[in-house]
């Protein structure tokens, strides 16, 4: 994004405020977003970042969990919150006209909440059942075991709902540690996306957020190293074998990281026309989906394959994988197909920035992860230059088959 299609302002306690103006629009899309996350528990806080998501809902100074529930909802506006491995976010979605009331309760709870004890124990079982449904679901109970397999004995390898025992010992005391010891309010981010002014976010910045103490530490955080190959096999109560496969990968910072994006992409993106798609649903029928993922954190990242399967249709299924990637290292794509490639991931992007509220998210986790909002003719740019050889070096350099670890889920 240019200057003209964002403002940033910064208010006097380091908090910074970031709007996109846009028209014919009576929705007004806002969010908090804080540069914690799960990554910054340690071993017995594991689960407490979003149990503490859960609890900003339960009360408030001022607020108790009806009136917090109520407020935007009688208006048919939206609330909601997620907690990733490097962030807490709290956002809303309603008529711009009631900006001024989602400001208000957003800044409540994210900094007044008063986790009240009663409520604690209440959400405790909310979570505990939360954690059941994950573990009843093999498809994200495989991704959360794979991330420890890649990360192990590291906050980003942990599991962010925790785990029975620990999510079994928070109380009022430790939410507050927990967001005095981590909130720096040089890193959180109110953002914006509506058919009004940024005056008008401004001045309600300044209305609701202005008293709000400047801080500036934050503990340094833990970075992932030491990396070793891994194979695991797992006997689970469930017809289907289900198989992650990948590797750390690059950071959120990495030079090479769109041009890595791109070829994750065309090799498992959400597209019908995936590489992966086309090889294991369409040519042979083997499963029904089958995804390449790939997650940047603040050092590392992470890349993955996923699919599930027919037991006896899994070998087959791995060898096509691995056959599909050693392809992209040994030749280059024709010119028509890197063509083809770069049409659709713009495309898909140009779809994205239809969603304002994703738009909005984006714009706050940009402006903490990279200190910029990254204009998309720009990043479309970046991928017009990428070449047949570039996608092949990197092909050849990040995704070792070799050096990646393997999950399989089997039926008992």
């Amino acid at each position: 994004m240019s200057k003209k299609e964002y403002e940033l302002i910064e208010l006097s306690n380091g908090i910074r405020v970031i709007h996109k103006e846009v028209p014919q629009t009576k929705i007004a899309h806002v969010g908090i977003m804080l540069d914690i996350g799960s990554r910054d528990e340690t071993p017995d806080e594991q689960g407490l970042a979003h149990f503490l998501e859960h609890m900003a809902f339960k009360g408030t100074a001022k607020r108790n969990s009806y009136h917090i529930i109520n407020r935007l909802e009688s208006l048919g506006g939206e609330l909601n919150a997620y907690t990733t491995k490097e962030k807490i976010c709290f956002y809303a979605t309603l008529l711009d006209t009631h900006l001024d009331k989602a400001v208000d309760l957003l800044v409540d709870i994210t900094f007044n909440s008063t986790f009240p004890e009663k409520q604690i124990e209440k959400e405790r079982s909310v979570i505990l059942e939360e954690m059941s449904m994950y573990r009843d679901t093999p498809e994200d109970a495989i991704q959360d075991e794979f991330d420890e397999q890649l990360f192990p004995n590291h906050s980003l390898g942990k599991n962010i709902l925790g785990t029975e025992e620990t999510v079994n010992s928070f109380h009022q005391g430790d939410f507050r540690s927990f967001l005095d010891r981590n909130l720096n309010t040089e890193k959180i981010i109110l953002s914006s996306v509506g058919n009004y002014s940024a005056k008008k976010v401004e001045k309600l910045a300044n209305k609701y957020l202005s008293e709000i103490p400047h801080k500036n530490h934050t503990p340094a955080r833990n970075w992932f190293s030491g990396y070793q190959p891994s194979r695991k096999e797992i006997r689970k109560p469930i017809t289907q074998a289900h198989f992650a496969m990948g590797m750390p990968s690059l950071s959120i910072k990495d030079e090479n990281r769109i041009s890595f994006f791109f070829l994750v992409n065309l090799l498992g993106g959400p597209s019908m026309s995936s590489r992966l798609n086309l090889s294991l649903r369409e040519k042979h029928g083997l499963v029904y989906g089958v995804d390449a993922s790939y997650a940047p954190y603040l050092e590392t990242g992470q890349f993955a394959v996923y699919f599930a399967t027919d037991p006896k249709n899994l070998k087959k299924s791995q060898r096509i994988i691995l056959k599909e990637i050693e392809a992209l290292k040994k030749k280059p794509l024709g010119t028509m197909q890197l063509h083809k490639a770069k049409n659709q991931i713009k495309g898909q992007m140009a779809l994205s920035e239809e969603n304002r509220n994703a738009v909005m998210l984006m714009m706050a986790k940009s402006q903490l992860d990279l200190n910029k909002v990254p204009d998309i003719n720009s990043v479309f740019d970046k991928i017009d230059k990428i070449t047949a050889t570039d996608i092949q070096d990197l092909a050849i350099r990040y995704l070792p088959t070799e050096e990646m670890s393997a999950l399989t889920y089997l039926p008992e």
